[in-house]
């Protein structure tokens, strides 16, 4: 069992700071919002710090989970940042999704300061969060993955070290990229579907089996079909990590045009007010056009 700080209690961090509260682990939260970070503690134990810096001073891992860049630099540099409490030897676990550039930013820093960090974008939502399935792809020095592997096991079932700092964020880019193509897909063929006057469960009872099958179409099809997106990843989330798969392809060369297209339709969502609405709301655009 470790000494852990969570720093940043949203729909994914809140219940991975539980799980690693449940395996016993003695956990320290902090949150921008510290009413949250209260509320965390009279469901779980543990204790909130005022400041990332409080809430990493006696932790052996320190685990963020964030909004963007600018969000992640701001818990981790600084007087009041994790950086400044964490001592040599210790680990920085970072679950947020951003930037390969902040990534290896910041890695160079903590370095400085003997601090091990580890690059963890999660995948599962909200669901894999709550049930402790999250797939986690890591980037950092083996070593460092090593150690805070038994840490992420807490909430990750796939955990799997992709190569040096950066490439767990690589990865999660790469895994963004399907899941727009993918839900474009599916809105598109349930539309379709709708216009041709078929059953839409009926078909993907039909169709879920078989090629076509997907995690998003077993997972989303139903509240697509009801109209039903108050859940689940924001649009606006999804735009922030498109917008860093395309800055980075702009850097590397690759080619994306599919996902440089589903990232207007997800600009037309926000523009009907859907910028909380789950990112299956693709089909809500198709059906406004008629």
């Amino acid at each position: 069992m470790a000494k852990c700080a969570f720093l940043g209690l949203g729909v994914m961090g809140y219940p991975m700071a539980g799980h690693l509260a449940a395996r016993g682990h003695e956990v320290t939260v902090y949150n921008r919002t510290a009413a949250k970070a209260e509320k965390w503690v009279a469901e779980h134990g543990g204790q909130a710090a005022p400041t990332p810096r409080e809430a990493a001073e006696t932790a052996e891992f320190v685990l963020s989970c964030v909004g963007n860049d600018d969000d992640l630099r701001a818990v981790c540099l600084g007087p009041d940042g994790a950086f400044a409490g964490m001592g040599e030897g210790t680990t920085f676990i970072d679950h947020t999704t951003v930037s390969a550039k902040v990534t290896r930013e910041l890695h160079e820093v903590a370095a400085e300061g003997g601090i091990a960090f580890v690059d963890a974008p999660i995948s599962g939502g909200q669901a894999g969060a709550e049930n402790g399935v999250l797939s986690i792809m890591c980037g950092g020095e083996e070593a460092a993955f090593e150690r805070a592997l038994p840490v992420m096991q807490a909430y990750g079932r796939s955990i799997r070290r992709m190569g040096e700092s950066g490439a767990g964020q690589l990865t999660k880019m790469v895994n963004q990229i399907c899941i727009a193509g993918l839900l474009q897909g599916l809105a598109e063929g349930l539309h379709f579907a709708e216009r041709a006057g078929l059953d839409g469960r009926a078909v993907i009872e039909a169709i879920s089996g078989g090629a076509a099958g997907s995690w998003q179409m077993s997972n989303r099809y139903e509240t697509m079909l009801d109209d039903h997106y108050d859940h689940g990843f924001a649009v606006d989330w999804m735009r922030k990590d498109l917008g860093i798969c395309l800055a980075t392809a702009d850097e590397n060369g690759a080619s994306l045009p599919v996902t440089a297209l589903v990232d207007q339709f997800y600009k037309d969502v926000q523009k009907m007010g859907g910028a909380r609405w789950d990112t299956s709301s693709l089909l809500k655009r198709l059906r406004a056009m008629g």
